[in-house]
């Protein structure tokens, strides 16, 4: 079973559409849940997808437009109303806490767990650390304060080899420091390298999820090589012009960005609702990057 996946609740862009939801991705890590933006109806996505309510912790903000934001006060009255939540973090700007706050203490005010807000600002920065996990920002070009989140799994521990372990007598005590890396010294000063007790770790993990935003042609730098890129495909190349005025990428834009940052996936979304193929995205996006996921409701990628 996979520890490190991602699932697509919404993949449509600001003006509704019978085929799209709005924007909701929600990350799913070992035993929790992150969500991403939280567009009209996302807690009924989130329960078609079977998820559970009780492993979100945490609500990333990119920015303050309505088809992002309009699902929260149905989400945070779903959980109220299921008891199943605990406490969540809304990570967004000072005019988003504002904003929220007042409307959730007059929807919402009645809730058996705390909301809680983490203001961020418009900047490359570290959000959220966990044992695992790192989360970071970075600046995106929208009309209003926008930022892209970066999931980064820390390095892992490596295997342990339990026959040889068994073999030199290694005593459960130094166990997490064989994991960590360090060689055995037995009682009698002998040293027995950590390569001959252990395997490799397995690989650290990254997603970016890059929301609604302009090109940015150095973004690719900032985002750094990640196994897996969300990257928004408001418009088609036909629609260069009003992706420029609107603060939005074309899936040819999306793919170059895929490209220099040495992703080795590409997800689409934030369709326009003007296109009825969504296929062309993916036509668009595979003449310049071949690894692309067409994105739809519904949708679950594994890392790993």
């Amino acid at each position: 079973m996979s520890t490190f996946s991602v699932h697509t609740l919404g993949c449509g862009s600001a003006k509704p559409s019978l085929r799209h939801q709005p924007s909701c991705t929600v990350v799913q890590h070992r035993n929790s849940l992150y969500m991403i933006d939280c567009g009209e109806g996302a807690q009924l996505a989130f329960m078609k997808q079977h998820l559970s309510f009780s492993k979100l912790r945490h609500l990333f903000i990119t920015h303050m437009h309505g088809d992002h934001v309009f699902g929260i006060p149905g989400l945070i009255g779903t959980l109220a109303l299921t008891g199943n939540g605990g406490d969540l973090t809304i990570h967004t700007f000072e005019e988003g806490k504002r904003q929220l706050k007042q409307i959730l203490d007059y929807f919402c005010k009645d809730r058996p767990f705390d909301v809680k807000f983490n203001v961020i600002k418009q900047e490359e920065a570290v959000v959220l650390e966990t044992k695992s996990l790192t989360v970071r920002t970075v600046p995106l070009d929208h009309r209003l304060p926008t930022v892209g989140y970066i999931f980064e799994e820390k390095p892992k521990e490596r295997h342990i080899i339990p026959e040889m372990t068994s073999f030199h007598e290694v005593p459960i005590a130094w166990m997490k420091r064989i994991k960590a890396g360090e060689d055995y010294v037995k009682p009698d000063g002998t040293v027995v390298p950590n390569r001959l007790l252990t395997r490799d770790a397995d690989p650290s993990l990254s997603y970016a999820h890059i929301g609604d935003t302009a090109y940015i042609p150095d973004i690719a730098g900032k985002i750094g090589p990640v196994d897996l890129l969300f990257h928004e495909t408001t418009y088609l190349e036909d629609r260069r012009q009003d992706a420029m005025e609107r603060g939005h990428s074309t899936a040819k834009q999306a793919a170059m960005v895929a490209r220099d940052a040495g992703a080795k996936r590409l997800i689409t979304g934030h369709y326009s609702s003007r296109y009825t193929d969504d296929r062309l995205f993916l036509t668009e996006a595979q003449e310049i990057f071949p690894n692309v996921i067409l994105n739809n409701e519904g949708m679950r990628v594994d890392l790993d």
